[in-house]
């Protein structure tokens, strides 16, 4: 432990890699990515991946600088306060913490359509409680509780993944037969409909919505201030992740393109599901209904970690209530969590009472928000490594360097930036630059107004007591 009620350093390097990808492999890639494929045909979803997969690898490399030098709870937030400003800070940690409070209202809502598949006759709002209330049990205990049970849960989508590539190249190389008891027509999926079926812009239409699929990486930095050795531990799970989610994006969907034709794509059932299906894997949907019930769980779980850690500190930089701020006996921030919880619930019903105004304005600026948060742990990095140099210091002193700087961050930024620009001319998604900026300029004027108004009251306070 840190100190007597402080954060318990208790992660081990397994703990944070699976933490990271327990809240990466979720819905974005059991669902979104059969969006992609039809939106920009198999080629193009793959060149989709390997440019996301480019871009996080280039973010983490920035990430991993920061947090071995500066292991923090809630990282990110506390490194744009210091290098970018106060008021970058407190909007990249309000964004944060929406994108998965958001994201906890619709994870408890799909898992408890999932169950219907098996239990028709209970409600989905008494499964969406039930789990609720376990993914709070298991935060508000110890951190080491915690890890362990998101290293369960991201296992079982890890082997799901590692079977369903197996099983799809044994099929595509002919080994497997389809269904309808005739091979797979090996890589012809792949040009049926043309290289970019629906031009090669699709791809970089589609690069908000691969770059949401990959968000979860930056994970590694928020349990930064809870990881045992951060100096060894961080590297060499930001290497490790990102091999792993190379391996696991990349491999499922070469496998999703070459058996699923664009056209029969989709977000109304899982391209896994489908895909299973064709090869004639029994039991594919029930299979695949419980792997994507525990991919739910496991983001949730990692979710309401993830943003009551950004409460913590808010609270903990004295830009929120001090409450927030507070630890139990098992150096966990209860408030932070229940707070987290509350905004969640607040989340689900207004996807209940307002899908087509307030959520879909929330759903919106989630999406948008990681992306923000990326270019803030580039430009952070960036700004770090002038003034650390600066400062007169060595670079022989940084536990772990960024490689090839300044052209990873600068690079880093500028892929991210191009993925926000090219929204704007999808009509789809570009609702997610209209909700999302009007939030960014409410962010940054609500920290100037505060911080104005509390130095207002320290003036008024010096020159009563001068009296």
């Amino acid at each position: 432990m840190e100190s007597k009620h402080g954060f318990q350093r208790e992660m081990k390097s397994r703990h944070v890699v699976m933490l990271s990808l327990g809240g990466v492999i979720g819905t974005g890639l059991f669902l979104s990515s059969g969006y992609t494929i039809q939106q920009a045909g198999p080629i193009g979803t793959i060149l989709s991946y390997l440019v996301g997969a480019f871009v996080v690898y280039l973010v983490m490399l920035c990430l991993g600088e920061l947090s071995v030098h500066m292991p923090e709870t809630g990282a990110f937030h506390s490194y744009a306060s210091e290098y970018i400003g106060g008021g970058t800070g407190y909007t990249v940690a309000w964004l944060y913490w929406l994108t998965w409070t958001v994201a906890l209202g619709s994870e408890f809502t799909a898992a408890g359509m999932l169950m219907q598949r098996w239990f028709p006759f209970i409600s989905v709002w008494v499964w969406s409680g039930l789990f609720a209330g376990v993914i709070f049990v298991v935060n508000v205990l110890t951190v080491k509780f915690f890890a362990e049970t998101e290293f369960w849960f991201a296992l079982v989508k890890v082997l799901a993944i590692v079977l369903f590539i197996i099983i799809g190249a044994a099929s595509i190389v002919g080994f497997i037969p389809m269904n309808s008891g005739t091979n797979a027509s090996l890589f012809s999926n792949f040009t049926d409909e043309g290289i970019f079926p629906n031009g090669a812009f699709a791809i970089l239409m589609t690069m908000l919505a691969v770059n949401f699929a990959f968000s979860g990486t930056e994970l590694i930095g928020i349990a930064a201030g809870e990881t045992s050795d951060p100096e060894q531990t961080i590297p060499r799970a930001i290497r490790t992740t990102l091999i792993r989610l190379i391996l696991f994006f990349v491999g499922s969907i070469f496998i999703l393109s070459a058996l699923l034709p664009a056209s029969e794509a989709g977000v109304l059932e899982s391209p896994f599901v489908a895909v299973l299906e064709r090869i004639g894997v029994p039991f594919a949907a029930d299979i695949m209904n419980f792997v994507i019930l525990t991919a739910i769980l496991s983001a949730a779980n990692s979710g309401l970690y993830a943003s009551s850690r950004m409460l913590w500190s808010l609270s903990n930089k004295q830009t929120i209530s001090p409450v927030f701020a507070k630890l139990n006996k098992n150096g966990v921030p209860l408030n932070a969590v229940i707070f987290s919880m509350v905004g969640g619930a607040l989340a689900l019903f207004s996807s209940i009472i307002a899908p087509d105004t307030v959520y879909v304005v929330l759903v919106s600026i989630s999406g948008l928000a990681v992306v923000v948060v990326w270019m803030s742990i580039s430009a952070s990095q960036f700004l770090f490594r002038k003034r650390y140099l600066k400062e007169g210091n060595s670079l022989k002193e940084l536990g772990y360097r960024t490689p090839f700087y300044p052209v990873v961050p600068v690079l880093a930024f500028l892929l991210c930036l191009a993925s926000l620009i090219g929204i704007a001319f999808d009509p789809t998604q570009r609702v997610a630059l209209y909700c999302g900026i009007p939030f960014i300029a409410l962010c940054y004027g609500s920290y100037y107004l505060t911080k104005r108004v509390k130095k207002r009251g320290i003036n008024d306070a010096t020159e009563t007591q001068s009296y």
